[in-house]
């Protein structure tokens, strides 16, 4: 089951990971593993750097085809291993930065073998802003769920 759902200011996805809820958690948390999903098709993973405390920083740098570089950076808010995670996001280069940071939250349950996926992103300065990210994001999970498919 695949479900997204936007509002002028956030945007909330539900994807089904055929992987154990550990197995999932970790793959949201280890920049080894990170490095392999957590960036839309077609993009290149340049560096993953993560302080995985609550308060610790992480920056994750991408770079497209073209050669430009966006690096999304943030701050652990919230670590429930293996059930939920709480990020900010926001990204360094200035025709991206929004301004704000805006809030991941990602709750993971274990159905089974499987594990379900609740991405939240939210705060959005603009509805634009969600669209891109909405896309992004799909693409990311579409990533994560073929690592363990």
């Amino acid at each position: 089951m695949n479900k997204t759902t936007t509002t002028t200011s956030s945007l909330q996805m539900t994807r089904i990971i055929p992987a154990a809820i550990e197995e999932v958690f970790e793959a949201w948390t280890n920049p080894e593993i990170l490095s392999r999903w957590s960036a839309p098709e077609g993009i290149e993973h340049i560096s993953y750097d993560v302080d995985l405390r609550v308060g610790g920083a992480y920056t994750l740098v991408m770079k497209t085809p073209e050669g430009q570089l966006h690096t999304a950076v943030g701050t652990y808010k919230e670590i429930n291993a293996p059930h939920r995670l709480v990020y900010t996001w926001d990204w360094v280069e200035e025709d991206y930065h929004m301004g704000i940071e805006t809030v991941v939250t990602v709750e993971l349950s274990a159905i089974g073998e499987h594990t379900e996926v609740l991405l939240t992103h939210e705060l959005f300065p603009a509805e634009e802003a969600v669209q891109g990210h909405s896309e992004g994001w799909t693409s990311c999970l579409n990533r994560l769920e073929g690592l363990f498919g």
